[in-house]
């Protein structure tokens, strides 16, 4: 047997470049692993989003973020500013087992904050989910204490409701659930 003649079922779903006034969104490539594993190492990137990891685990968190576009159709990108190719972040939409919702998520590397980077990947990232997936709602989970990124979805139009309690990869957080429905963005 050939390989081309197996099949799991299930084509592989190439990931779409978005492009905003200053940033391109796009798929993930083998060196972005030295700028995002420099990111996650940082205390105050993480300090909202499970805490700093070792680069083994930055490795299989950026394969998991190429995977999610494979079994969903959904994921994260790279944030990349257009002018000179910069790594800025991640940003995306993912869904895992205990969520409430598919979750509008972002992170930038420290050195970019401040810039309206976040709004404007997030608003791309935003219109992308409404416009490709049929969800009610998109959520974003945020730490009671992160008044950056609540400011962020608050620009997005994403309004606060109560907090819950999630586990994911052996974390247990109580962050607030922000929202957006459909009708509300298309409004």
């Amino acid at each position: 047997m050939h390989l081309d003649q197996v099949s799991s079922g299930t084509a592989m779903k190439q990931i779409p470049i978005l492009q905003t006034e200053r940033l391109l969104l796009r798929g993930w490539r083998e060196s972005d692993l030295d700028p995002l594993a420099r990111m996650m190492a940082d205390p105050e990137v993480a300090r909202f989003i499970g805490g700093t990891q070792p680069r083994s685990n930055v490795w299989r968190a950026m394969a998991m973020y190429v995977g999610l576009w494979a079994l969903h159709g959904y994921g994260f990108w790279v944030v990349e500013r257009k002018s000179d190719g910069a790594f800025l972040g991640r940003v995306g939409l993912w869904q895992p087992e205990p969520w409430p919702g598919m979750e509008l998520a972002w992170t930038l590397d420290r050195p970019h904050w401040g810039n309206g980077y976040a709004t404007e990947a997030a608003k791309a990232a935003l219109d992308y989910g409404f416009s490709n997936h049929p969800v009610p709602r998109l959520v974003s989970l945020i730490d009671p204490q992160n008044a950056p990124s609540q400011r962020v979805a608050s620009r997005l139009g994403e309004t606060k409701g109560g907090s819950i309690t999630v586990e994911l990869f052996d974390h247990t957080f109580s962050p607030d659930v922000w929202e957006i429905s459909r009708d509300r963005q298309a409004a």
